[in-house]
């Protein structure tokens, strides 16, 4: 389908804005009260409520929380706001998959307001979100289309949580919100439209580690979004020094971008290989705190015609994993626009799964989705800054 813009205006100046209070932790809402002189005895009670209200039940006005005092509503107001980013672009797929292109508030004066993707993906049983924690990427994975574009930041741990607060608002994931009327969300009594979150998006999470774990605390917080851990996944492209600590400190799935049994092969599709081989990234797996039969790492497995995908490589795979609970994502590759490489054919894709399947592995084959909504992580972004600077010549 056509991209639509949603809006076409220049990036916002840098304005003396409120602070939104919308995804920040329990430790920044307290800071907040204090900066607006709340009574140290009344932190905790405060930071409680206003955590029922932000992430129970989805307010986007102080009015509403009615258990707050009528003067305290008025200072926050004054002083805050529960402002999310901005949705420049919204594409709805044929098979249900959303993507939303988001507009970040400005940090500072040199910033016009960095711009990410993250997308929704329905399926009978689970909608899962898929976020992004930098904007931009520095790994320049030769598959992924977000390594065509540059690093700006990492986000922090508010605009991480913002995506999931976006995708719940426009999905009508909190009480009194209407689900989409398309019916290809998941519905039902007490049946969540977001169930699951991937750190798959744009960037690489463990290069930002602090702010990933942060937002992963905020989501699985049993008093508010209340996302299990299990069904939070993190995906790396082999930061081996982190991995341990991400399991220590914060504990969600991990799930590992492998796409290669060789190092000279890996080295090309996934260039910090090169400072981090195969071998060391699976010796961190085998370590990860909490890997189990039950807490299976995930192997993801670009499929990638006449480059990775022999049944010697399947069989290569198997060995190599050989003792880690694992299960192995195989994954059609999303061509996008002048990419390097073409989507192994089925039969093949097919066959390798046969091969890992008889060797005692689940290894699903993902199934494409939004493929007409330019799908590929970082697409989205591309083609607005196309569009746009097409608009500005139009002008010129």
């Amino acid at each position: 389908m056509p991209l639509s813009l949603a809006s076409a205006s220049p990036a916002r100046a840098f304005p003396d804005a409120k602070r939104s209070l919308a995804g920040l932790t329990r430790a920044e809402l307290a800071d907040a009260l204090r900066s607006i002189d709340t009574p140290e005895r009344e932190i905790r009670m405060r930071v409680a409520q206003l955590w029922h209200w932000i992430y129970f039940r989805g307010a986007r006005d102080f009015a509403d929380m009615s258990n707050i005092s009528k003067a305290l509503r008025a200072v926050l107001a004054e002083r805050f706001t529960l402002a999310l980013p901005e949705i420049v672009a919204e594409q709805v797929s044929t098979d249900g998959t959303r993507k939303w292109l988001l507009r970040l508030d400005p940090i500072d004066a040199q910033d016009k307001g960095a711009e990410i993707e993250c997308v929704y993906i329905p399926e009978s049983d689970r909608g899962t979100l898929c976020v992004s924690s930098q904007v931009g990427c520095t790994l320049n994975c030769s598959f992924c289309h977000t390594g065509t574009q540059r690093l700006v930041r990492n986000l922090t741990s508010r605009e991480i949580v913002s995506q999931l607060l976006v995708a719940r608002f426009r999905l009508g994931d909190f009480p009194g919100l209407a689900r989409p009327t398309d019916g290809l969300v998941p519905s039902g009594e007490d049946v969540r439209a977001v169930s699951n979150i991937v750190f798959m998006g744009m960037g690489e999470p463990l290069y930002n580690l602090e702010h990933v774990e942060n937002a992963i605390e905020v989501m699985s917080d049993g008093d508010g979004l209340s996302l299990s851990k299990r069904r939070i996944t993190v995906s790396t492209s082999g930061v081996v020094p982190q991995i341990e600590r991400l399991g220590a400190e914060c504990g969600p799935m991990l799930a590992i971008s492998l796409h290669a049994v060789r190092d000279e092969l890996r080295d090309e599709l996934v260039p910090l290989n090169k400072k981090y081989p195969i071998r060391q990234l699976l010796e961190a797996c085998r370590d990860y705190p909490g890997v189990s039969n039950a807490r299976r790492i995930t192997f993801e497995y670009v499929m990638l015609k006449g480059v990775n995908d022999s049944p010697a490589e399947a069989r290569e795979l198997v060995r190599l994993l050989k003792g880690i609970p694992a299960k192995i994502n195989l994954i059609p590759f999303n061509p996008w626009p002048g990419a390097p490489y073409e989507c192994s054919d089925w039969e093949t894709i097919e066959r390798f799964s046969d091969i890992v399947f008889d060797a005692g592995y689940a290894s699903p084959v993902r199934t494409p989705r939004g493929r007409d909504i330019l799908a590929a992580c970082g697409q989205l972004k591309s083609e607005t800054e196309k569009l746009r600077a097409r608009a500005r010549l139009a002008v010129e």
